[in-house]
């Protein structure tokens, strides 16, 4: 019983963590497209600054090309963390069913080993005992 109580313990931490880390690469993900989205804005404004939006001109500003190149980066940092967070998903899905399974059996042991109480009225047990 003892045991059971520790396993269940262990698999709903687990399933925290799993959460966590879900959460976490989800919150990646939506920085870096924020940051991407921000640096768009930034490679347009010095673009329409410098008055060149072809990158292959020499005079093409060197900040908007290094914007550009952060960006590309983080998208494809983005993609990655995406390719995780389907995998993550699938380990705290995973992890959710073994916590149910093992919820499932402590309430059954708990079921079987708990005493049954039958209730007894007091009226009918007291004329049984008096002979009433």
């Amino acid at each position: 019983m003892k045991s059971l109580d520790t396993l269940v313990r262990l698999k709903r931490f687990q399933v925290d963590e799993k959460r966590r880390h879900f959460t976490q690469i989800q919150t990646m993900i939506a920085d870096f497209d924020r940051m991407a989205r921000d640096l768009d804005r930034e490679i347009e404004a010095e673009e329409q600054r410098s008055g060149i939006t072809d990158t292959q001109h020499f005079a093409y500003s060197t900040y908007a090309r290094a914007a550009a190149t952060r960006r590309d980066n983080l998208r494809r940092s983005a993609d990655e963390l995406k390719q995780q967070l389907d995998e993550a998903s699938v380990q705290l899905e995973g992890a959710l069913d073994d916590l149910k399974k093992v919820e499932a059996l402590n309430e059954r042991e708990r079921g079987v080993e708990a005493p049954v109480e039958i209730p007894v009225r007091a009226g009918r047990a007291a004329r049984l005992a008096v002979g009433a």
